[in-house]
């Protein structure tokens, strides 16, 4: 593929229209194109029992299965946006729904469990290609008065597709095999490609850097590959083997490695200086401690209440939709709430709510059924993270500075994302959990309630740090002293496990005096 030269001014093209034709033709191109990386994303967790019987394999290869993907996913999120906004973010979109329709394919027809972790790893290399461009079209595409509309039917459609995603592939595992979770993929990605090429308009950004930076995406990568490898290992072949230690030690000195070059590249991929602020600081934190917490127990869940509750994947697929159903009434509130009085107490108070959802989920696998011991703590944990997700976004984008807002959101989302890799990694081995004991109703079962209850606490920890870190503006302080009035918020929710769109009356708020963000990885997972 020729590289074209980068434009001398910004892009002339006529911005688009909401209820026009051309309008709505890129809001479908857009969907379908992150909702491939969402449903399959939600939908193999629910189908990780049948791959582990058909294999015949342990625990360490199922979360591999999971960690593969964001492992690729995370590291190149970054790269893969500033790629579209260098080369033209419909082109490297539809090269990454090309990827990750092919590494879909692969995944489908994997022989083996080392083939199916490798597959999946090009799968996360195609998301981190098209998952930026899906939402920057938007961005960039529509016109100022249009833009809030675009991104929130945006927003909302990918939130279907996030809910769709489990119940989808627990029928698909019930119905035919898990394969075809993966086979669904390629005839939504050739619609895709076809709308595409000839709905949605090129776009580039002039001031995009001229440099990307491989190497930092290069490091990172290796790194959270090397410290996940020993970590997932760890359990199975003993924490003081070669290969064990010898993964995680240079995991550790390639993420420091990492560090130091970032702050030596002009113009890196993660910006140190970001991290300057105590807010933004602060705000990753809670948002890594949080996520981890919940990113583990959702690992083990589809799990548990298939091998030892004894549920089909479909209704393991579907014991989580109220999760996403209550955060998609009540995120917009919560959003509003916190511009109103400010983030601290939603992301005290928040966090901690989801560790009592965790805790209450430890019984997710005995007799009682679904109703007694599931729904309620699924209500649980969708009210403390409609109270946290929104407040936690907007104020580690209100804590950057106007101009890197957009790479603020992709940092804050990359945090998330290498916090669950990190627990599905760490949270079997904290609770005992390795090899065949998934196969063992009651060893895994043993196993879950303590990592439950590790999670929760984990999540806890994340209240706590915010409100020890977190700090409201004199303004929103005087607030807490008069009665808010809840109006419609500027928030969106994507996804239960990504972040949400900030969304003003007029425009994206990422944005500075019209100006987009370079990069724009809000997105399902």
């Amino acid at each position: 593929m020729s590289t074209p030269p980068l434009p001398d001014g910004p892009d002339t093209s006529p911005a688009l229209v909401f209820s026009s034709a051309p309008g709505r033709w890129v809001l479908v191109a857009t969907v379908l194109g992150s909702g491939l990386a969402a449903i399959d994303a939600t939908a193999v967790g629910v189908a990780l029992p049948a791959i582990g019987r058909d294999f015949g394999t342990g625990l360490a290869s199922l979360q591999w299965v999971v960690t593969a993907y964001t492992l690729t996913l995370a590291g190149l999120l970054l790269v893969g946006g500033s790629l579209g906004d260098r080369y033209g973010r419909r082109r490297v979109f539809v090269v990454g729904v090309v990827w990750f329709a092919t590494a879909s394919l692969l995944c489908g027809l994997a022989p083996s469990a080392s083939a199916l972790i490798g597959a999946r790893a090009l799968q996360g290399v195609g998301a981190a290609l098209l998952t930026p461009g899906s939402l920057a079209i938007l961005q960039s595409s529509f016109g100022a008065e249009d833009r809030s509309r675009a991104i929130g039917a945006w927003s909302g459609l990918s939130g279907v597709a996030t809910a769709v995603g489990p119940f989808l592939g627990g029928w698909l595992v019930a119905a035919v095999s898990w394969r075809l979770i993966f086979f669904v993929n390629l005839p939504l990605a050739v619609a895709v490609i076809l709308i595409a090429a000839r709905h949605v308009p090129e776009s580039t950004d002039p001031a995009a850097p001229r440099r990307i930076d491989l190497t930092g995406a290069a490091l990172g990568t290796l790194g959270l590959v090397g410290l996940c490898y020993g970590l997932i290992e760890g359990p199975s072949r003993g924490w003081t083997s070669i290969p064990v230690i010898v993964p995680l030690a240079a995991g550790t000195g390639i993420l420091v490695a990492f560090v130091a070059a970032e702050r030596r590249t002009h113009e890196p991929m993660l910006p140190p200086s970001l991290f300057a602020s105590r807010q933004f600081s602060a705000a990753n934190l809670v948002t890594f401690v949080v996520y981890a917490g919940l990113g583990g127990a959702l690992f083990l869940l589809p799990i548990e209440l298939q091998q030892v509750g004894h549920y089909s994947p479909v209704e393991a697929g579907t014991a989580l939709l109220p999760v996403t159903i209550i955060m998609l009434t009540l995120s917009a509130r919560s959003g509003a709430l916190a511009a109103r009085i400010g983030p601290r107490l939603q992301m005290s108070v928040g966090p901690l709510v989801v560790g009592a959802g965790l805790a209450l989920l430890s019984r997710a696998g005995h007799g009682d059924g679904y109703w007694r011991d599931v729904l309620p703590a699924v209500i649980v944990l969708g009210l403390g993270l409609a109270t946290t997700v929104a407040p936690l976004t907007s104020t580690a984008l209100a804590a950057a500075p106007v101009e890197k807002a957009g790479v603020a959101s992709a940092v804050n989302n990359d945090v998330a994302r290498t916090a669950q890799l990190l627990a599905v990694a760490v949270l079997p081995a904290g609770a005992g959990l390795a090899g065949a004991s998934y196969l063992r109703a009651g060893a895994f079962d043993h196993g879950f309630r303590i990592a439950m209850l590790l999670a929760a606490a984990i999540a806890a920890v994340g209240g706590l740090t915010a409100a020890a870190s977190i700090r409201d503006r004199p303004d929103q302080r005087a607030a807490h002293r008069r009665r808010p009035r809840l109006r419609p918020a500027p928030f969106t929710h994507c996804a239960l496990d990504a972040t949400p769109v900030a969304t003003t009356a007029d425009n994206c708020p990422l944005s500075a005096g019209g100006r987009y963000p370079r990069y724009s990885a809000t997105t399902p997972r």
